[in-house]
């Protein structure tokens, strides 16, 4: 295979996971804030800090009102990982390799792409924006769902399946982050601290497997535990290096990917849960964000920089 086409199907991957990641994360934050009483609510800017673009945002916007984070997080051309920019790449990307990937899936996340172009407004509708947002997150899936059903389970199928995962392992670790940090500012009321837990999961589509694997009670260390070393939960991160791994030793001259990943993973196991509160949490984050853009660094001198 091509080191562009690999490349290509990596980051349609990555692109369209990140649209629907987005679109859940406005979805779980709109709930939450109707959950919570007036003056504890959290607010939209945390969203932008999810992302990683609030200088971004601070040169086009002068405060975070829901209209603002909204137009930012969905349709901003400004923002890279807008729903609209993630989509536009995700398509331009499938069109180039449309001799490989099921016309069925070019269909579709063309048809997603103008659905979110067209239909932008209704994010500003309450009354719209379940659904609106629904919509976008169930056509991500389907898109996935039709690309495990129909495409070849090859090389490029490795690479479309290693671009998602590790997507969706880093917006795991951006939503920790900032969740975490959004409670130290939040009173230390036991029912609305349940309910920001709760919505740490629903971000993470995590709550009814958390209460599956952990039992009924909402505590932060055992929500931490679950994120991050639950070996069977898709968005936890020790799922996610795993299945990293898996889908490397498929592919040729893969040593010094595995060596990254194993690195990655043992360095997960070590970490003792309990100790990770306030800013240790955020430092330690912060290492599992670097470790993934390493892992991503060290696939793309392996196999697209050629």
């Amino acid at each position: 295979m091509l080191s562009r086409v690999a490349e290509t199907l990596y980051w349609m991957a990555r692109h369209v996971e990140r649209a629907e990641n987005v679109a859940r994360l406005v979805n779980v934050n709109n709930l939450l804030l109707m959950d919570l009483p007036k003056g504890v609510s959290p607010g939209w800017e945390p969203l932008v800090h999810i992302i990683g673009s609030h200088e971004i945002y601070l040169k086009h916007y002068s405060d975070f009102s829901e209209k603002n984070v909204l137009a930012y997080m969905t349709l901003d051309p400004n923002n890279p990982s807008s729903i609209l920019n993630s989509l536009r790449a995700a398509r331009e990307n499938t069109r180039t390799v449309r001799e490989i990937v099921p016309r069925q899936v070019w269909e579709s996340i063309n048809s997603l792409y103008l659905y979110v172009k067209d239909h932008g407004n209704d994010i500003n509708s309450k009354r719209n924006r379940f659904a609106h947002l629904k919509h976008i997150i169930d056509s991500a899936l389907m898109i996935f769902g039709t690309l495990d059903a129909t495409i070849n389970h090859d090389d490029g199928y490795t690479f479309i399946r290693f671009g998602s995962i590790l997507e969706r392992a880093d917006m795991t670790t951006r939503i920790m982050d900032v969740r975490s940090a959004t409670m130290r500012n939040i009173p230390a009321d036991l029912p609305f601290e349940n309910i920001q837990w709760m919505s740490v999961l629903r971000s993470l589509s995590a709550y009814q497997m958390y209460r599956q694997e952990m039992g009924v009670r909402l505590r932060p260390e055992d929500i931490l535990e679950f994120m991050l070393l639950s070996p069977s939960f898709p968005r936890a991160i020790l799922f996610c290096l795993n299945k990293l791994k898996s889908l490397v030793e498929n592919l040729p001259n893969n040593i010094e990917m595995l060596e990254r990943i194993d690195h990655s993973i043992d360095d997960l196991k070590a970490q003792d849960i309990t100790q990770l509160k306030g800013l240790v949490m955020h430092d330690y984050i912060d290492e599992l964000q670097i470790d993934l853009a390493d892992i991503h660094l060290q696939l793309a001198k392996q196999y697209f920089l050629k």
